[in-house]
């Protein structure tokens, strides 16, 4: 009786409001869910291949590693390249023009809507407008306008990140206090120095942020034009495939998608945390 008491007293501080959890205990935790994930594959795939040896849609580690070894190991017997260096290649190359475009506009037009009233009557609805049109649904458009190849593949990104980027900036624009920027200006600067020498650098972390959170979105618009119209690339790479239910080659590419975007987000996390340590984001609701 006295052990199970102290049990659930020491739960709450593992698992309340307000608990601290131990650096070991919190890895654990963090594995937990990817150990359990394995542990079910692991078992359904080996319930359908004895039922089946020829079974393609949950296949054995073996197939998997076979199937990486020769996208990422072996040079294709038609073309002569690596195919998985190849994809990812083409794939990070439409995806990075597109997001530092779709960045770089948002960035402004977001910082412009949020400081000058002109800029923000002039652009807010269009913006709010665009952001509600579905990017998938006007792919057709944009491959007969813009042609099948990498302008269209990129345009897609571009217009499906844009709005996002440019009304979460806008929006932490708008929370600059306007103590701020009365200082700034009685002080001597100009309203293009309070934008862009006052203001400007008080949001680049948020754009990194936002760029961070729009990456999945990207990923998504990126796999789908490729996979319409394209003569590589990751996601022309997985739906390629598909025809001939290459569920080993599949996981190997969705694995390697995953752990590209896990980089990614990673890699913008720590750029904010050791470039910017003052920003929380908390702070910019």
């Amino acid at each position: 009786m006295v052990e199970k008491k102290d049990m659930r007293r020491k739960l709450p501080v593992f698992f309340g409001l307000h608990a601290k959890l131990p650096r070991g205990l919190g890895i654990v935790l963090a594995l937990l869910p990817f150990a359990l994930l394995v542990i079910v594959y692991l078992t359904a795939s080996d319930i359908r291949q004895k039922a089946n040896p020829q079974d393609k849609l949950l296949p054995p580690v073996s197939k998997i590693a076979k199937a990486l070894e020769k996208s990422a190991f072996t040079l294709d017997k038609r073309s002569g390249v690596i195919l998985l260096w190849q994809d990812t290649a083409s794939s990070l190359r439409r995806l990075g023009i597109g997001m530092m475009v779709s960045a770089c506009l948002g960035f402004l037009m977001g910082l412009n809507m949020g400081l000058l009233p002109g800029i923000r009557g002039l652009s807010l609805s269009f913006v709010t407008f665009i952001s509600n049109i579905p990017p998938l649904a006007i792919l057709p458009i944009l491959f007969i306008s813009f042609g099948v190849g990498e302008v269209g593949k990129v345009m897609l990104i571009i217009l499906g990140t844009f709005p996002l980027i440019t009304r979460d900036i806008y929006l932490a624009a708008k929370r600059i206090p306007k103590e701020n920027i009365v200082k700034a200006l009685t002080l001597g600067a100009s309203q293009f120095g309070v934008v862009y020498r006052v203001v400007f650098p008080q949001v680049i972390p948020r754009l990194i942020d936002t760029v961070r959170l729009s990456l999945g979105a990207a990923w998504l618009f990126l796999i789908a034009s490729e996979a319409i119209a394209s003569q590589d690339g990751l996601g022309y790479r997985i739906f390629l495939v598909r025809r001939y239910l290459s569920m080993d080659m599949i996981i190997v590419y969705v694995a390697w998608i995953t752990f590209l975007a896990f980089l990614a987000d990673l890699g913008l996390r720590k750029l904010v945390a050791v470039r910017y340590p003052w920003y929380s984001p908390r702070a910019e609701g």
